[in-house]
């Protein structure tokens, strides 16, 4: 492999996996070895790029402004453009700004050929409007309970209309073309259960945290749904 093409696929695992990323792992998606991982680290140190690293831990890089861009294939620029095109479909109107202003901001930093590469792209994703659904509850706070772990008490309205009042613990929020979902630890049942947005009639942070407590519940509910 050239030099380059080297050194370009490590900035690229450094930007896309989770930090810190262990030099195993780096020579591993790079197909180097450890000793010519070390030094490509050094190279691009040596070229600008901010890389902390710590023994048995690994590495974490810092973005530098005056780092070349992010660089991405013909496919790659296709399916970022297909995928933020279809945040229509969730019904979601904040949502689909927010991936629409991503995709803006990450095009405006790609070299021209690949910018008319993004203007012109053959993809399309064509499919029914989703189902219009009146939701009382706030998205916003819906994202933010999931996204730091933080306790709601939620009034929700069942399939026969009975009436709960209950804490819960937001986990994920999924999008379909008939309903928006939200999967949910309930403290009342001490079980998960799926509620419809829709349903929900108010919800409020009561001002406890669940966290550590999402990922080990959401892989949880993943496995049950294996079986």
């Amino acid at each position: 492999m050239a030099r380059t093409d080297r050194l370009m696929r490590l900035m690229d695992a450094l930007r896309r996996l989770p930090a810190p990323v262990t030099a195993a792992r780096l020579a591993t998606e790079t197909g180097v070895s450890p000793r010519q991982l070390y030094r490509d680290i050094a190279t691009l140190r040596a070229g600008g790029a901010l890389i902390d690293g710590e023994a048995g831990v690994g590495y974490r890089l810092t973005e530098d402004p005056a780092l070349p861009p992010q660089s991405f294939s013909q496919l790659e620029i296709e399916a970022l453009v297909l995928a933020v095109g279809d945040l229509s479909h969730t019904g979601d109107a904040t949502l689909e700004a927010a991936g629409r202003s991503a995709l803006a901001r990450i095009i405006a930093t790609l070299a021209d050929r690949q910018s008319r590469q993004a203007m012109h792209t053959v993809l399309r994703s064509f499919r029914a409007p989703p189902a219009e659904f009146k939701l009382d509850v706030d998205m916003a706070l819906l994202r933010r309970a999931c996204w730091e772990e933080l306790a709601l008490n939620v009034r929700y309205r069942d399939l026969k209309d009975c009436v709960t009042e209950r804490e819960v613990w937001p986990l994920g929020i999924s999008y379909s073309d008939r309903a928006l979902i939200v999967l949910v630890w309930c403290c009342m049942r001490k079980d998960w259960r799926l509620f419809n947005a829709s349903r929900i009639e108010q919800a409020s942070l009561n001002g406890r945290s669940f966290r550590p407590r999402r990922v080990p519940l959401l892989r949880d509910y993943a496995s049950l749904q294996r079986r």
